[in-house]
């Protein structure tokens, strides 16, 4: 199994920016694809962004494109996701998630079995 703990949430201003990390222990990070979930109040939960085990693929939401990267150090059991020009539909609580089923960029939900606890993330306008 593998454990995971999100930081570095916190309130920001519109067009700012906030780098999330996720710390995994437990078993080797590199074995897992990963990625980035985020829910509002009343909404469902979504992905954001996903990468494959060795960082090469990518996969990013339309919301997020181009504003958003994700990226992994597997040397550190460490991933990443560096957000820009935030808007306050970006408010969420964001999750950061593995999947021991696959190795690639998976964007269905039910692929990932591994959740951190998350972090809060506030834009104001």
């Amino acid at each position: 199994q593998v454990q995971l703990v999100e930081s570095g949430g916190g309130l920001v201003q519109a067009g700012g920016s906030l780098r999330l990390s996720c710390a995994a222990s437990g078993r080797t990070f590199s074995n897992y694809a990963a990625g980035w979930f985020r829910q509002a109040p009343g909404k469902e939960r979504e992905l954001v962004a996903s990468i494959s085990w060795s960082g090469r693929d990518t996969y990013y939401a339309g919301s997020v494109k181009g504003r958003f990267t994700i990226s992994r150090d597997n040397a550190k059991n460490t991933m990443y996701v560096q957000m820009n020009s935030l808007k306050p539909e970006d408010t969420a609580v964001y999750y950061c998630a593995a999947s021991s089923t696959t190795l690639v960029a998976a964007v269905e939900h039910f692929k990932y079995d591994y959740w951190g606890q998350g972090t809060q993330v506030t834009v104001s306008s």
